[in-house]
């Protein structure tokens, strides 16, 4: 467990600067921020170099396609990776990585040796790269700042994605014609070796010693989706994500039918797109302000009228003028929700399935908008242009009401920090790390008169079990004696449990200590372990074995 950021009397004097006041976090911020520049510049310059290479649009297309691909395919594992190993050395080994590629391919188009395969290729491997570099550098966040000023250094983060993407492309124009097309190249292989030397620079607070194997790689994955399955309060980040952007995808996805609609040209088509970054990036300043106001809840809920009477602006007026100030309502009210957001995402999830918490929600992102945008292209060739954005519109509103009960939590609502009460189990011989599955019994005696009680603070329990690991769970009555319970979970192997064990929280303590306010009697336990067989010889199966 990652030891939190105190508070110390310098960040108080310095109140204003927020989480810049905090030195590894302006000089990490710094150094990221110039990697997404970085990248900006990549693929500007990429998108270019295939129109030299070849100049079929399906090809062209592709770009495109190897950028977007891999972020399905990797950001989830990537997550489980970021919980697994020491998210600061993952991301340096994967920006040394990247280092080594882009000087690589810079050099290939130096000597004018690029083709549209290793373009492709290129892009991939980048992509893939980002991919899993994504969650650890979200997960490192609470390293760098207390968590008082979480909201307004996942803010920044916001204002230098914006801030790249603003600029980027004009840098990347910029060294393509006064210093070569494999220039941007060069620059994002500097971008690259500049986060290196930052991270090298910072030292991570000190993690308590591990006291057990590193999870596997596919367990860790499934684990983590269980987590997400039966986490009351991660689940409600999820539902207020899938309540926004399947709407706000709808302008993403029509951009350039509304922008063809104003009577401009391709030029006002990118105009539109920098406003929106624009309002993205003063919405990234203005959040920690108004963050003082009103809480996630209303943050939320103000980012989707502001999405909602953005789409009403695009389909009812024409005029450029009042589109860029669509634009820029719109990018404001993208940001005002995804950092709330984020900041709910960080503060509901342990530290021990940050990575993999934080993963899910990309993955979610990424796919509903996705799938949102090609669904508003089809309802828009059904309907027309105007009403489809007018139903997104009408749409976001609905969602507000309709998932208001699914609420935000701040920093200060839930205790994450690990309980630690468990006793390791005691085995007559040792147990191999994979041995399972193991079922765990617990057997309670409580007056019938609390029997209602009892159960619906069990309930909450075998949530908790499921989320923290186990893949089945259940409830069992004694009709011979009144009183008598026995609960039964199965874990997937011996240091599943283990794991399982230390994943408890001071939160989930308080319902346990509820509960045993209840009994009459110490719950007793039992841990069984699935028999090991020995193959059959002859047609007669040999002993059983194992603990």
């Amino acid at each position: 467990m990652e030891t939190p950021v105190p508070e110390t009397p310098a960040a108080e004097k310095d109140r204003w600067l927020g989480a810049f006041a905090h030195l590894p976090f302006a000089v990490v911020w710094i150094a990221s921020a110039v990697a997404l520049v970085g990248i900006s510049m990549y693929d500007t310059a990429s998108g270019w170099l295939m129109t030299t290479l070849d100049l079929n649009p399906f090809d062209v297309s592709l770009v495109h396609a190897a950028t977007n691909l891999p972020m399905f395919l990797f950001t989830l594992p990537a997550g489980a990776l970021a919980d697994i190993v020491d998210p600061r050395r993952l991301i340096l080994y994967i920006s040394c990585g990247i280092a080594v590629l882009i000087v690589m391919f810079a050099g290939l188009v130096s000597l004018d040796l690029a083709s549209p395969v290793s373009l492709l290729l290129t892009t991939f491997l980048l992509s893939a790269a980002w991919s899993v570099n994504s969650p650890a550098w979200l997960a490192i966040l609470p390293s760098l700042v207390p968590r008082s000023e979480l909201p307004g250094a996942i803010a920044a983060n916001g204002v230098a994605y914006n801030l790249s993407r603003t600029v980027g492309p004009m840098l990347g124009g910029f060294a393509i014609v006064h210093y070569g097309l494999s220039a941007p190249y060069w620059a994002f292989a500097v971008a690259n070796v500049i986060v290196v030397a930052a991270l090298l620079w910072w030292r991570a607070p000190p993690k308590e010693t591990a006291s057990l194997p590193a999870e596997r790689l596919s367990g860790a994955v499934r684990t983590g989706l269980r987590h997400a399955v039966n986490s009351r309060y991660f689940r409600s980040t999820l539902v207020r994500t899938v309540a926004v952007y399947p709407f706000a995808a709808a302008y993403w996805g029509l951009m350039p039918l509304i922008a063809r609609g104003s009577g401009e040209g391709a030029e006002h088509y990118g105009l539109l797109l920098s406003i929106i970054s624009a309002g993205a990036l003063l919405a990234s300043f203005a959040h920690r302000t108004l963050r003082q106001f009103i809480n996630l809840d209303w943050m939320t809920a103000l980012g989707s009228v502001g999405t909602a009477v953005a789409l009403a602006l695009f389909a009812s007026f024409r005029a450029f003028p009042v589109l860029l100030g669509a634009c820029f309502l719109a990018g404001a009210a993208w940001v005002l929700v995804l950092t709330s957001l984020y900041v709910s995402a960080q503060n509901v999830l342990p530290q021990w399935v940050r990575g993999r918490g934080l993963a899910i929600f990309l993955t979610v992102i990424f796919g509903v908008v996705a799938v949102s945008s090609a669904a508003w292209g089809q309802v828009a060739a059904e309907i027309g242009l105007d009403r489809a954005l007018l139903a997104a519109s009408a749409g976001a509103l609905l969602a507000i009401p309709l998932t208001w009960s699914w609420e935000l939590h701040d920093a200060e609502a839930i205790d994450l920090t690990p309980s630690l009460h468990y006793r390791r189990p005691q085995a007559v011989e040792d147990i191999a790390d994979d041995r399972g599955p193991v079922l765990v019994k617990i057997e309670y005696w409580i007056d019938p008169k609390d029997r209602e009680r009892f159960l619906r603070a069990i309930d909450d329990l075998g949530e908790q079990r499921r989320r923290d690991g186990a893949f089945a769970w259940g409830m069992f009555e004694d009709m011979a004696e009144f009183g008598r319970f026995e609960e039964a979970y199965l874990i997937e192997s011996w240091l599943e449990l283990m794991h399982f064990r230390e994943r408890v929280t001071k939160e989930d303590r308080v319902i346990e200590d509820e509960i045993r306010e209840m009994l009459t009697g110490p719950p007793h336990i039992e841990f069984l372990v699935s028999a090991e067989r020995a193959p059959r010889r002859n047609g007669r199966r040999g002993a059983a074995g194992g603990a």
